[in-house]
């Protein structure tokens, strides 16, 4: 049970305890009101909340400077790091391009985050570069995925080996196609067979999965990392419609040169060799404290048949910030991390590093070993992500930030929340999901019209409580808006 509220000390005072929530500016209705709703959520869960003016003025507080793994809220400090220099990340861009090497096919990736192979492609599709090639020669050896733009780095430090099969943690990697997953779909059979399957071949199915009687679905998937054989287990009902299964790639340009063979060959070009890669291995040159200063290495530029054109970056924040995408963030952080290093990990926590300065953030108040949240390894305070978001309000680019916010009640990861309330359509703000932790910063207007700034965490819920402490926190920010 949360102890009464106490009147907030300066926005950069001590640490308060815990089991404190202070406040300044508030009646006590308000106070009684947030204490009674944070009280309702689930037993052991831990929450930080901060609210401020746009000024940075707080309102309320509870655990302002403890930490607090972030989710997908790290997002917020990724693109916000990509807009500070938005204008000469677009001018160094580049798309993915293909060229000719001794009768072999390079393909080679430049950091795009939309390359597609999807059928009804119409833009930035891998379709155009196939079409290129058929239309230089019709005999071509081996096809090569080459992602050597980025050190071979797949997944941050603290992704979680079972999230690694996922979609939300596919594998990172300068050459990215269909956002690095393919899908099977799952047809029921008749009661005790197997469903039918429908997937890529890129992966073989093993499939386990029985039909059995009614609408439900229970499917498991289970590949071993590097693994090229999907096992289904579980059961699926007569009555159900297909399930829809999404899969990560753990060797994303091994599967982009793989898609391309395949292109090729509708194309009547004649493949004579191997589905090929290139990487480049990680070296101590990459990390920017070993550099210490000098020059990081790039791979070497290299004369293109063809190239697609680079997407502007900024559409791309909105599917990071709307949809909270992870490849793409992380993406992003590595297009960060190679304008002024080599495009590794320990580059773009550099960047961060730089951007939270100027911000003023204290090192203690944040932590990322990834760009997009999944890592286990990051910690926010909600003065951090408060601090942050009232200095971005103050950027010439604020407004077009905020705005790839997802929305109450409206689009992106937030179309189903605060629906009937008076924060629909009044909030703006990112979410984050993790086990055990969820995250929602952002802006809100108040039914007085006010614009506040606020952080709400919360970790450490019992399993099986997190949607309880996602609607706890949401419940407490609908009375504060009715309040003030």
């Amino acid at each position: 049970m949360l102890r009464s509220m106490r009147l907030i000390l300066p926005l950069f005072a001590l640490v308060l305890p815990l089991t404190h929530v202070t406040a300044q500016n508030a009646e006590p209705p308000l106070l009684a009101s947030v204490e009674h709703q944070l009280a309702q959520g689930p037993a052991g869960t831990r929450y930080g909340l901060l609210l401020a003016t746009l000024e940075g003025d707080p309102i309320i507080a509870i655990a302002p400077d403890q930490r607090f793994i972030p989710a997908s809220n790290t997002k917020m400090f990724t693109t916000a790091t990509a807009y500070a220099d938005l204008p000469a990340l677009d001018r160094t861009a580049q798309g993915t391009g293909v060229r000719l090497d001794q009768g072999d096919v390079i393909l080679e990736g430049r950091d795009d985050a939309r390359l597609s192979s999807a059928d009804d492609c119409a833009t930035d599709c891998l379709q155009t570069l196939a079409d290129a090639i058929a239309a230089r020669t019709r005999h071509v050896r081996n096809i090569v995925g080459d992602d050597s733009w980025f050190p071979d780095e797949r997944w941050g430090p603290g992704m979680s080996w079972n999230n690694i099969q996922s979609r939300y943690g596919t594998g990172i990697s300068a050459l990215t196609l269909d956002d690095n997953e393919m899908s099977a779909t799952v047809t029921p059979g008749a009661i005790g067979t197997r469903p039918a399957i429908r997937a890529s071949t890129y992966y073989a199915i093993d499939n386990r999965v029985t039909t059995v009687p009614g609408k439900s679905e229970a499917i498991v998937a289970d590949r071993a990392p590097y693994g090229r054989v999907i096992r289904l287990t579980g059961t699926i009902g007569t009555e159900a419609q297909p399930a829809t299964l999404h899969f990560s790639i753990d060797d994303p340009a091994h599967y982009a040169a793989w898609r391309l063979h395949d292109l090729l060959v509708a194309r009547d070009v004649k493949v004579t060799g191997a589905v090929m890669t290139r990487h480049r291995p990680l070296a101590p040159a990459d990390d920017p404290a070993i550099r210490k200063g000098a020059p990081a290495a790039q791979p070497p530029a290299s004369d293109l048949l063809a190239q697609l054109p680079a997407l502007p970056l900024a559409d791309d924040m909105r599917i990071i910030n709307k949809q909270s995408q992870n490849l793409h963030a992380d993406l992003m952080l590595r297009r960060v991390s190679r304008a002024s290093g080599s495009g590794s990990i320990a580059d773009g926590q550099a960047a961060l590093h730089r951007l939270m300065a100027q911000v003023g953030l204290p090192e203690s108040s944040y932590s990322f070993a990834d760009g997009s949240g999944m890592s286990s390894y990051n910690r926010v305070t909600p003065r951090a992500a408060v601090t942050l978001l009232t200095w971005i309000a103050r950027q010439p680019w604020g407004m077009a930030w905020r705005e790839t916010l997802p929305i109450a009640g409206q689009d992106g990861t937030l179309r189903n929340r605060f629906k009937g309330t008076l924060l629909e359509g009044k909030l703006f703000a990112k979410t984050g999901s993790l086990n055990a932790s969820r995250a929602l910063s952002g802006y809100l207007v108040t039914k007085s019209g006010r614009t506040l700034v606020f952080s709400a965490l919360a970790n450490d819920m019992p399993d099986g409580t997190d949607a309880q402490a996602s609607a706890t926190v949401d419940r407490t920010l609908v009375a504060i808006a009715e309040a003030l």
